[in-house]
């Protein structure tokens, strides 16, 4: 009964959705008040059902309910209960339904909080985000329903892939859907802004914090899902180039360009075409990373390879969602404004320059997610990895991060490059010295060399606005910047310390044997059989350091019940200057195969990723803040002839 109620209101928000774009397009053709006056109640009904629909599918998997095909094919009644709940959005059904109850709850949030804009602006804002919605409303009602009844109803369900039996999947996939959203809903701002002519400051103002929100969201995501396929997967990297992990970067990228685009014309009435393009441009990203994953096409371990029908159906809606936005961007790109101009030597140049090295990077990455999948499709298979990525990349990464130290320092409008030189020179000497440092004390290559040096000038940069000012009275979101810059430079000394100082160690050893890795003795003590709520292992007990003062490492195999799989289960020794990192691999007669890591600073990664966010978040709280004192400034300063 719950699964049928669950559908029923599926089809009740698609209907409100269909409402709502309804009134706005009545609206805005008759004028009559009413139909205007519907679209705001509407948007927050809509995301109630959406909800309450959502949480009936929450109930169905935490109950196990074996008569609903999504839950027989993806839960069992033994997995922890944790896993019962997160494997509701751990499957494609589930996961797009995740996907439009978010979409609807910004939705409504748009239309309960954003009054800032004229009011024909807001509704077409709130339009959009209903025509999108609909598309995946149908989608899932008619394609994907995640409510589908399975009749007889199995004795027992097939259980969820082990390797999405994880605490991360608690965290990284809504984190990531929570940025996905969000870039639609700036899609929807720039969409209605062109429609009626308000592509301003004003307009940027009121769209920055969703843009902020949805790249905090995105760098959480893409940060818990490197951290967790680190550990989980036993091969010792923290980024693989996937084509699904591509699939969350790019978004990220187009997100960055547009966060910088969309501040300037807040603050200084530039950047407007940049700002609207760039908002379609993150918003297709997205659209393709959901076509990626879902199409069939990929075989990623964590894409969801379904029929290609679905992804047909995905296909579609990207060409129409995109190709209807670029058709009204060219027919309306005259109408947009110049804004003021720049001269090529200011800090608004500086972010221009920013803008077409991160289009460049994801250009390189789209190319190479894109290329296999076309030349298999001609009869030709492909890899593209490391070897391609690392370095194109990298023509592009290293002036980006140049100029992320310099452009700072420039003035706003008309920068002079004198501004720069003692500064800029001060750069040149730490990242020589650091060049030269790490090449006389190892053997890194040029990129990871490169890599240290220029994350120690980004970590100067990065502090550079503090230098001689009044801490107490700084802006919130100058701290935001700096912290956030300082994050790029701690995640990339992470992954230049990584790719420089790693070492590796595979060997067979038996039971009492010692082995070393880094600076480290490994001693393997036994290895036995453990149980757990649904798997059984084989445990290895490794005895880092002397038996004294040593601390025990317990990496497992192990072999899940419902799917029947086997899973490697890395262990981790932590350190202030680095992990041991160690796995388990098969036994060679009397011996048991090892894989053993010294990643130094490698957390340095996954530390930096938490600080952008963090910068992200302390931006959106001082915009929001400064928001609200203009806005009671402005209602005293109204109220003031009164008592005059």
């Amino acid at each position: 009964m719950i699964a049928e109620i669950g559908l029923a209101l599926l089809w009740l928000a698609a209907g409100l959705t269909a409402l709502q774009t309804l009134s706005v397009f009545m609206a805005s053709r008759t004028g009559v008040p009413v139909f205007g006056e519907l679209v705001r109640p509407v948007a927050i009904a809509q995301a109630v059902v959406a909800i309450l629909s959502f949480a009936a599918l929450l109930y169905v998997f935490a109950v196990t309910d074996l008569s609903v095909a999504l839950v027989a094919a993806n839960s069992h009644a033994d997995k922890p209960f944790l896993y019962r709940l997160t494997g509701t959005w751990g499957n494609h059904e589930g996961s797009m339904l995740l996907w439009v109850m978010v979409m609807a709850m910004s939705g409504a949030l748009i239309a309960r909080l954003e009054f800032r804009l004229p009011e024909p602006t807001m509704r077409t804002v709130l339009g959009a985000q209903s025509v999108v919605a609909l598309g995946f409303y149908a989608f899932l009602l008619f394609s994907s329903n995640p409510f589908e009844r399975l009749v007889p109803a199995p004795p027992q369900g097939a259980g969820l892939n082990p390797l999405l039996q994880d605490p991360g999947l608690a965290f990284h996939p809504p984190t990531l859907y929570l940025g996905y959203v969000g870039l639609s809903v700036a899609f929807s701002f720039v969409i209605g802004a062109l429609l009626t002519g308000q592509v301003t400051p004003r307009f940027a103002q009121v769209m920055r914090p969703w843009v902020l929100g949805a790249w905090v969201f995105l760098t959480l995501g893409i940060t818990a899902g490197s951290y967790w396929a680190y550990y989980e997967l036993g091969w010792g990297g923290w980024w693989f180039w996937d084509p699904v992990e591509n699939a969350s970067l790019m978004p990220w990228l187009a997100a960055t360009a547009l966060l910088h685009s969309v501040s300037v014309l807040a603050a200084r009435d530039a950047l407007r075409a940049w700002t609207v393009l760039l908002g379609v441009v993150a918003f297709s990203t997205s659209m393709l990373g959901t076509f990626l994953v879902r199409s069939g096409i990929l075989t990623s371990v964590h894409s969801f390879a379904v029929d290609p029908e679905r992804g047909a159906f995905i296909l579609a809606l990207l060409g129409l969602y995109i190709g209807g936005a670029l058709l009204i961007f060219g027919l309306r790109a005259g109408s947009i404004l110049e804004g003021k101009r720049f001269a090529a030597a200011s800090r608004e140049g500086a972010l221009v320059v920013n803008n077409v090295l991160l289009s460049a990077i994801l250009a390189v990455v789209l190319l190479g997610t894109m290329y296999p999948l076309i030349t298999e499709a001609m009869g030709t298979r492909v890899s593209v990895g490391p070897p391609y990525f690392d370095p194109v990349s990298s023509i592009f990464a290293i002036p980006l991060f140049l100029v992320m130290a310099v452009g700072p320092l420039l003035a706003w409008k008309q920068g002079k490059a004198a501004q720069i030189a003692r500064p800029a020179a001060l750069y040149a000497a730490v990242g020589l010295g650091v060049v030269l440092f790490t090449t006389l004390l190892s053997d890194a290559g040029l990129l990871p060399t490169l890599g240290l040096a220029l994350a120690a000038i980004l970590v100067i940069a990065s502090l550079a606005p503090l230098w001689r000012r009044n801490l107490s009275r700084m802006p919130l979101p100058v701290w935001g910047m700096t912290i956030a810059h300082l994050g790029v430079a701690v995640a990339l000394f992470g992954m230049a310390s990584d790719s420089a100082f790693t070492k590796e160690r595979l060997v067979a050893i038996s039971e009492g044997e010692r082995t070393t890795v880094g600076n480290y003795a490994v001693t393997l003590q036994s290895v036995r059989p453990v149980t757990g709520p649904n798997w059984n292992a084989l445990e290895a007990r490794l005895m880092v350091g002397d038996d004294a003062d040593g601390e025990m490492l317990r990496p497992q195999s192990r072999t899940y019940f419902s799917p029947l799989q086997t899973t490697t289960e890395s262990a981790l020794l932590n350190r202030w200057n680095g992990q041991v990192y160690a796995s388990l691999g098969e036994p060679v007669g009397d011996r048991w195969q090892l894989r053993l890591w010294w990643k130094p600073f490698v957390a340095f990664v996954w530390y930096g990723g938490i600080l952008i966010a963090l910068g992200g978040v302390i931006s959106i709280v001082g915009r929001l803040v400064g928001e609200r004192r203009t806005v009671r400034r402005s209602e005293a300063a109204a109220l003031e002839p009164e008592f005059a």
